[in-house]
């Protein structure tokens, strides 16, 4: 710890902390979930627990007139046998809503991941610190956005002023449930993911339940998406049910129903905006499931392919173009009692001419430049005066 300031630490509290729906207290201080116990308790998948545990939206938001922050953490940093070393994770400093900075945190836990037998080794290590320093004098709003793509216990917050709880700017709450993309994977940082960018140029405050891997259309997301207080809800769905080669279209279709259904139950009337996926060439017309492609490891680019048959539609297997069309059909059905239901087809986000100028890198997920895109698209057909979550203003 810097010695040169005389040091305030505030407990780490839900006060301080947006975007995780639970606190677990830890050996080392507190660990953010981005769903709730009981629904982990559901599911003992090992790609759900990294995935909702890393804090993909997740930060430290307060108001001080502090020139110098420090943040102790404990990061899990995974790696890949055989892949590429993957980028630390990046820290975001927001001054009065503006980046001001940006760091990582050494040290740590190391999760080791065998995609060949699809095991993990975990290795202990020690808490890191954060330090952003020379900030302006004065009070101000300041926001950590902590890493999308590690897991982060959260040790000690020191600051050299005293630390309040910033003043609700009576910004409206966007709740979104998606999958890898929408988790963040391979964004610049954790401001520059598409649903942060989104929500930024939305004015409004973003929740979101992006999960790696794990948008499944499980009832107990769907149970955490109702019971989550929102003024907005959006649910993006279809590419991790063809990655996993999941269900067939008979079991999508009520699978989608009893979604929406469970999510009304505790939110009836908010605007709820459903979007199928963004244009994926690998899984247009191939079902899956996903596959590493190992043969590119030795390249120094990991990438995926589809490994089902396109002949297997015919038995009710999934694509992407057939969950964009039974997502409309559904609904289209359902619009005709719930005039707040609303949905967006993915392609008007990155579609076929987008992916010829900006493909994606490893056949599955967005690049920097694509998740900026994806972005602003969803901002000017969502938030604008036309769109299903405007607020009347424009």
């Amino acid at each position: 710890m810097n010695t040169e300031h005389n040091w305030i630490t505030t407990p780490i509290t839900t006060d301080i902390l947006r975007g995780a729906l639970e606190l677990e207290h830890t050996a080392h201080g507190v660990l953010p979930h981005r769903l709730p116990a009981r629904a982990r308790a559901q599911c003992s998948d090992e790609q759900l627990a990294r995935s909702e545990s890393q804090p993909s939206g997740v930060r430290l938001v307060f108001r001080t007139r502090a020139t110098a922050i420090e943040l102790d953490t404990v990061p899990t940093k995974q790696v890949y046998v055989g892949a590429p070393p993957r980028p630390e994770g990046i820290y975001d400093l927001l001054v009065d809503g503006r980046l001001t900075g940006q760091a990582t945190v050494t040290g740590g836990n190391t999760l080791a991941i065998d995609m060949a037998t699809w095991t993990a080794e975990s290795r202990p290590g020690p808490p890191g610190t954060l330090r952003f320093t020379e900030l302006p004098d004065g009070d101000k709003d300041v926001e950590i956005w902590l890493p999308y793509n590690e897991t982060t216990e959260l040790v000690a917050l020191r600051t050299d002023a005293p630390v309040e709880p910033a003043p609700d700017r009576g910004r409206r709450v966007w709740l979104h449930h998606g999958s890898s993309i929408s988790h963040g994977s391979d964004a610049a940082s954790p401001t520059a993911i598409w649903p942060a960018l989104a929500a930024s140029l939305g004015g409004v405050e973003l929740i979101n339940l992006g999960l790696g891997g794990s948008a499944l259309l499980d009832p107990f997301t769907a149970r955490a998406l109702r019971d989550t207080p929102a003024d907005l809800i959006s649910v993006k769905m279809g590419i991790n049910l063809v990655n996993a080669d999941l269900m067939r279209l008979r079991a999508f279709t009520p699978a989608v129903h009893g979604f929406l259904d469970t999510i009304r139950d505790g939110h009836p009337t908010t605007p709820l905006l459903v979007v199928s996926p963004i244009f994926c060439p690998i899984h247009e017309d191939t079902p899956g499931p996903t596959a590493p492609d190992f043969a590119t490891l030795g390249t120094g680019q990991l990438r995926f392919r589809a490994a089902g048959d396109p002949a297997e539609r015919a038995s009710g297997k999934l694509t992407l173009n057939v969950i964009r069309d039974e997502l409309a059909r559904i609904v289209a059905q359902r619009a005709a009692e719930d005039p707040n239901l609303h949905l967006l087809d993915g392609r008007a986000l990155y579609g076929a001419a987008d992916s010829a100028e900006l493909p994606l890198p490893d056949e599955l997920h967005p690049d920097a430049a694509t998740h900026r895109r994806i972005g602003t698209r969803f901002a000017e057909l969502a938030f604008t005066a036309t769109g299903p979550f405007t607020d009347g203003s424009a």
